[in-house]
């Protein structure tokens, strides 16, 4: 698997670091200080989305499959890395690009269909199909849209980033 992000470097147009970070973290910015790779994070994570990233740092992939927000990462961690349950755990939302199927007029619901908080809807539209938009709102940021958009068209990140 080629780790585009080290390429980005060398691209002219710079693009930040979109990644969402793990849930419940109450250092973000110091993670990386903070965190000592131990990999029990990617063990414990019941939907297997937490991988090893660059330098073995662990780092949310949606690609795979959503949060469940189980709290088993946070539990399984020997670091006091991590705000309680009770808290936000984290303040991240889904955009969705011009890649989209249906920005292309190709009838797509798929990421609507298994959205549980139902951010995502679809507005119909005269001599089109049915436009996606996401209530920012009622998203959780879980990232169960990414994994089933035939496209890549949808992107989960932390807000403000």
């Amino acid at each position: 698997m080629v780790d585009l992000s080290r390429r980005r470097f060398f691209t002219r147009n710079v693009v930040a670091d979109t990644s969402v970070r793990l849930p419940w973290l109450t250092a973000p910015e110091r993670f990386t200080d903070l965190c000592s790779q131990c990999g029990e994070c990617v063990k414990a994570c019941e939907t297997q989305i937490i991988i090893k990233g660059d330098g073995g740092f662990p780092r949310v992939d949606f690609s795979i499959d959503e949060c469940t927000f189980c709290y088993q990462c946070v539990q399984s961690c020997p670091e006091t890395l991590f705000e309680p349950a009770q808290s936000e755990p984290w303040q991240a939302v889904a955009e969705i690009s011009s890649q989209c199927l249906a920005k292309q007029n190709v009838e797509c619901r798929a990421c609507s269909d298994i959205c549980e908080p139902m951010a995502i809807r679809f507005n119909y539209a005269v001599g089109q199909v049915a436009q996606p938009s996401i209530n920012h709102e009622q998203c959780s940021g879980c990232g169960a849209c990414v994994a089933v958009c035939p496209t890549s068209s949808i992107n989960v990140s932390n807000v403000g980033a």
